[in-house]
């Protein structure tokens, strides 16, 4: 898919998840939740280290169903914890939907 394709789908996708800035669902489809972690993980800052209410408080912004979204953004290896302290991870480390499904 082109980059300009790519834009356009992952835009839909998070205007079909999105009202405004609240996620209305979280996505089945591994794909699509993928754009929307993409989205999320962007409302922290990178060389900030949160506690875990921290991140639950700025994931419940958004979504009400914020130990889901915070296991994903961990499991997609978006953000890393330690010790009960989470931190936001460079873009190249993100895993894809294809890494999580091995």
């Amino acid at each position: 898919m082109s980059n300009l394709k790519l834009e356009a789908w992952e835009e839909k996708v998070l205007k079909t998840y999105l009202d405004g800035v609240n996620l209305t669902k979280i996505p089945a489809s591994r794909k699509k939740r993928l754009v929307v972690l993409r989205w999320l993980i962007r409302k922290f800052e990178q060389e900030v280290t949160y506690t875990e209410r921290q991140v639950n408080q700025i994931i419940a912004r958004h979504h009400s169903d914020y130990a889901t979204l915070r296991r994903e953004l961990i499991g997609y290896q978006m953000m890393e914890r330690e010790n009960g302290f989470y931190w936001r991870l460079p873009a190249s480390v993100w895993k894809s939907e294809t890494e999580i499904m091995k």
